[in-house]
């Protein structure tokens, strides 16, 4: 593998045939919204916060649907940062058996992982698409006037974008697997 392959962003390597390609530019566009999604909704969850707490302990006063907005702040940062990081493939794993398998044994355990993630994370955003249709049915309200769908619109986003990603992973797998077993 070249130097200028090593650098990409994972799960575009192979998909474009230049550094600058549609894919690799594609990759650092959608980097640069999602920290910038996530640093946003991270510091608007502390600012609010400190309002809240600088309103009830100062004031004897709050927002009235401050800690609603906090819970659904928590759950939006944390799926952005799960999005964030299935990126660079840095999810949570139970790693005991890969470090004593042979090289060749590790590319299809890797392959296994991101065909088993990628399906999992299409389950969960289908039936989380599911879920906030019937939310949405349903009409109830968050908070305010927000309906509770559109809080709970970042769930079937994050997992189809995770399961996006892992599916690019196996392709990127099976391009290096191919391309390095070449005659």
């Amino acid at each position: 593998m070249t130097d200028s392959l090593k650098n990409r962003p994972p799960g575009t390597r192979y998909l474009s045939g230049k550094k600058e390609g549609i894919f690799f530019l594609a990759a650092i566009f959608f980097k640069k919204i999602e920290d910038t999604v996530l640093v946003s909704l991270l510091i608007g969850m502390i600012g609010l916060a400190v309002v809240q707490i600088f309103l009830r302990n100062g004031m004897d006063a709050g927002i009235l649907w401050g800690d609603s907005l906090i819970r659904v702040l928590v759950l939006w940062i944390g799926l952005a940062g799960a999005m964030a990081a299935s990126r660079n493939d840095n999810h949570i794993r139970i790693d005991v058996i890969s470090r004593y398998l042979p090289s060749a044994a590790k590319q299809f355990t890797t392959l296994f992982i991101h065909l088993f993630t990628a399906g999992v994370t299409f389950l969960l955003a289908w039936h989380s698409f599911v879920f906030v249709r019937m939310e949405m049915a349903d009409g109830y309200m968050a908070f305010g006037r927000v309906p509770a769908w559109a809080c709970e619109s970042i769930i079937p986003i994050a997992f189809l974008v995770m399961c996006l990603r892992y599916t690019a992973f196996c392709a990127d797998h099976l391009m290096t697997y191919f391309s390095s077993n070449r005659p």
